[in-house]
């Protein structure tokens, strides 16, 4: 029992002694406000640079645009009949002039042979009225016939020599029908879906066809621009070719490279756009009939510029500047002439060399002589490292 009241008033004893001690201890000053916003101050700001690259700017003219082919046939039947073969398989290229299909031939080949017997006979007839006439000729010079005999006999001579004239068309039409009846393609493309099966009776007023053939090699893309553009297109056409690029819808994946050939020959004054029109070679079918994409027209090339993000291009009453990481991570402020704007970049035509770095994110506290931390570093719109993340 005397051990525990020890034990107890002990532990009083230093329970007393350090609050004592907690209680004589001096009290701290508070830090000043202007002190804390000194230090904020000489603290560095963290931000993102990019590195000032040369290169050739391009200006482009963004629209949409539709994959048009450049010929487009609905085959039909020139002849009414049955269709007894197809000889193409849909989806598949085809040459100009290969068979495509047949039609049932032989009333045509009937036909071919009445006119062909029709011609025989009617030759015949021709062969002997002309005897006739000679005859009628030696009797008419001894007085034996009238002359008026001769006239009529002649005139029956003529008769059937134009008979025998429409036996021969009979037969070329004949001929011509048993062609038609072999049904080719009229141009080199791709084949579309079977329109009409086997067996079933087709004719030449069909509107529907038996299939479409359409050129996908090259083919051409219509677009629209703002008619203000129209004469630096004009002028560039004359000066030379001029590229045109077709994307995806997203703009992400570049599908073709083609060339602008026309221009329409009026503007639509409903939208005040003009239309042009751009051929693609197509080779490996990156573009469809009747595809949407987005294309994109080069009018300009600006070589050799400076090129720079274009969120690194900061302006004030003075003008355009940009913030230039200096080697002892200072910032300094340097004006600058901007030139074309494309796609996230900006040409800097004056006051920047390539190889600097330009701060691009974290401009809001910077100020001239600022220090700063690197903390991540910018990519270019190609993206290439544009500077070197800060040890």
């Amino acid at each position: 029992m005397k051990k525990a009241l020890l034990a107890m008033a002990i532990l009083l004893l230093s329970c007393a002694s350090g609050y004592i001690l907690w209680e004589n201890q001096p009290v701290k000053a508070a830090e000043p406000a202007s002190s804390q916003l000194k230090k904020m101050q000489a603290m560095p700001t963290p931000v993102t640079v990019a590195q000032a690259r040369k290169a050739d700017m391009k200006f482009y003219l963004n629209a949409i645009g539709t994959v048009t082919t450049l010929n487009s046939v609905t085959v039909r039947s020139r002849v009414d009949g049955e269709l007894t073969a197809v000889h193409f398989q849909e989806g598949s290229e085809v040459k100009k002039g290969a068979l495509l299909a047949e039609i049932d031939s032989r009333p045509f080949q009937v036909q071919l042979k009445q006119a062909k017997a029709q011609l025989a006979r009617d030759m015949a007839q021709l062969e002997n009225i002309r005897r006739d006439m000679e005859r009628y000729r030696m009797a008419e010079r001894q007085n034996a016939v009238s002359r008026q005999q001769l006239d009529t006999q002649e005139a029956l001579v003529r008769q059937y020599e134009a008979a025998v004239g429409i036996d021969k068309a009979q037969i070329e039409a004949a001929k011509l029908q048993i062609t038609y009846s072999h049904i080719t393609a009229p141009i080199s493309g791709r084949v579309g879906l079977r329109l009409v099966d086997p067996g079933n009776m087709v004719h030449s007023s069909d509107a529907s066809g038996l299939l479409t053939i359409v050129q996908t090699r090259p083919i051409s893309v219509i677009f629209a621009v703002p008619e203000d553009n129209l004469p630096q297109i004009l002028k560039k056409m004359q000066e030379g070719r001029l590229v045109v690029e077709a994307f995806d819808r997203e703009m992400k994946e570049r599908l073709a490279t083609g060339e602008l050939v026309t221009t329409d020959n009026q503007i639509d004054l409903s939208t005040g756009t003009v239309r042009l029109k751009a051929v693609f070679e197509n080779k490996n079918n990156e573009l469809f009939p009747n595809q949407f994409v987005n294309a994109r027209l080069v009018v300009a090339v600006e070589k050799d510029a400076v090129i720079v993000p274009s969120e690194a291009v900061q302006r004030n009453p003075q003008g355009a500047f940009v913030f230039v990481l200096n080697t002892d991570d200072t910032v300094s402020i340097r004006p600058v002439k901007p030139g074309v704007t494309q796609a996230g970049e900006t040409a800097i035509s004056e006051g920047l060399k390539a190889d600097e770095r330009v701060v691009v994110n974290g401009t809001e506290r910077l100020k001239d002589g600022g220090k700063v931390e690197v903390r991540t570093t910018g990519k270019s719109i190609n993206g290439k490292n544009t500077g070197k993340k800060k040890e």
